[in-house]
């Protein structure tokens, strides 16, 4: 199975310095649009994951064909969430993405979606990390990964740790 990822995933996995859970994950491929790329290593390029992310040999990245659907998401997502939901679509891939409303609109396009939480709480199931709710917290220390209260417990509970 292949993902095809947004920069916030890959940042935020970057700056746990776990990327390695993608490619665990995704053993066929890890795909990033152009737009992603440019966010990661252009304006992303000084946050905290993104050199970890830039140093990769492995992500893929290739644009969507389909600019029409592109240019339409545009309206009320970002480039890069743009153009990851329309290459997941054409790859017939699992999208990552954290952002409430481009995950809304993946899922109305019946894509499926996985965010970092989601990565997360795989990777306690498969025992490849000892703990979601230290890399949540350290991730929410350095004001780097926004999350509800809500979303945390649940992420503890379906972990095991709460």
């Amino acid at each position: 199975m292949i993902c095809v990822a947004d920069s916030s995933v890959l940042i935020t996995l970057g700056h746990l310095r776990r990327l390695d859970l993608l490619l665990r994950r995704f053993p066929d491929g890890v795909w990033a649009p152009p737009a992603v790329w440019r966010e990661v290593t252009g304006q992303g390029a000084s946050r905290p994951g993104a050199q970890e992310v830039t140093a990769t040999s492995w992500v893929q990245i290739e644009s969507p064909k389909n600019t029409h659907l592109v240019r339409s998401l545009r309206s009320d997502l970002g480039p890069g969430e743009s153009e990851a939901i329309v290459l997941a679509l054409e790859k017939q891939s699992v999208v990552l993405l954290d952002e409430r409303e481009a995950r809304k609109r993946a899922r109305a396009l019946l894509l499926p979606v996985l965010g970092t939480v989601g990565v997360l709480i795989w990777a306690k199931r498969e025992r490849l990390i000892e703990s979601v709710k230290e890399a949540l917290d350290f991730l929410q220390r350095g004001n780097q990964f926004r999350l509800s209260l809500e979303v945390y417990r649940q992420a503890l509970r379906d972990s095991g740790e709460l």
